[in-house]
């Protein structure tokens, strides 16, 4: 079967009338994606060109611009989340807990669902064993955290044409890498049903900054009419919608951006209708909901 086929169309507009917790009308979760970028190794993403057009190993300079985000960022995005209380997703490679383990430490801490993201940065499609590196992250996150991680957002949201299959064989039961809808959908494998959670290309501060080069404040406008939008459809046809903010420590956490992560959080959060949730939560309230309808409907 293609890939594709293995997720059917739907349309929103025929999409059944879900309930949110407390007649809430959107659920935003927010994910702070924390990676290791060996510095043996080209670097997944760069700032800065290289000189002459040469590259370098070790690449510092964009080795280190992402371990400003390790060292510095992840505290000011760690402490906006904290301060708000908000349930928090932390995308995090699984050698972290082996490599940055104050960084683990605090999110785990802090009560933030850890998603399995690859065990160290880089494309799942050139990986030389991917099986095995699933079930390494997987591990490294379980015997870091106590429990094995619900939920996935793969490395630049690669994927192979087996990787959803090998996730669920590995206990994954959300994926954040189909960034199809405003909604949950729910795939067939082997091993088991796996559910999108809702995730977003665009407000991502990778895409944003790193890709699109906007001023800073662009982070809270994009932000803004993003929610904004998704609330008035919501109130509108009666059916939820599902909002990402998807952040990294080495783009949104430095002192020029931070204040523009921490406006959007609080615009969120401001509105009655809003559901801060983490993506696991957001999966199970999908799967519950489902079976209420398939119930109802027998009935």
């Amino acid at each position: 079967m293609r890939l594709t086929d293995r997720i059917p169309y739907q349309a929103i507009v025929d999409r059944p009338a879900l309930r949110l917790p407390g007649g809430k009308k959107v659920a935003v979760w927010v994910i702070v994606n924390v990676e290791e970028w060996q510095i043996e190794r080209a670097m997944p993403r760069t700032v800065l060109s290289p000189p002459m057009g040469q590259p370098l190993l070790p690449d510092v300079p964009n080795w280190s611009w992402h371990e400003y985000g390790m060292r510095a960022g992840f505290w000011r995005h760690w402490k906006a989340l904290t301060d708000r209380e908000i349930p928090t997703t932390m995308a995090v490679n699984g050698n972290v807990c082996r490599s940055y383990p104050r960084v683990a430490e605090a999110g785990l801490k802090s009560g933030w669902e850890m998603m399995g993201h690859g065990f160290v940065q880089g494309p799942m499609h050139r990986l030389e064993d991917q099986p095995a590196a699933i079930r390494d992250a997987c591990e490294a996150i379980r015997a870091f955290a106590g429990v094995s991680p619900r939920s996935w957002e793969s490395p630049g949201l690669t994927e192979t044409e087996e990787t959803l299959d090998l996730l669920r064989l590995n206990g994954i039961e959300y994926v954040a890498d189909w960034v199809i809808d405003d909604l949950p959908q729910t795939i067939s494998t082997p091993h088991g049903d796996i559910t999108t959670v809702p995730y977003t290309v665009e407000v991502n501060d990778i895409t944003i900054h790193a890709l699109q080069q906007h001023v800073s404040e662009e982070f809270f406008r994009r932000g803004r009419d993003q929610f904004e939008r998704l609330m008035m459809e919501a109130e509108e046809t009666g059916v939820p919608r599902v909002m990402a903010i998807s952040v990294h420590p080495y783009i949104t956490g430095v002192p020029h951006r931070i204040g523009y992560f921490e406006k959007l959080l609080d615009h969120v959060m401001g509105h009655q209708g809003t559901a801060m949730m983490t993506a696991s939560e957001i999966g199970d309230w999908y799967t519950s909901e489902m079976v209420r309808l398939s119930a109802e409907r027998v009935a």
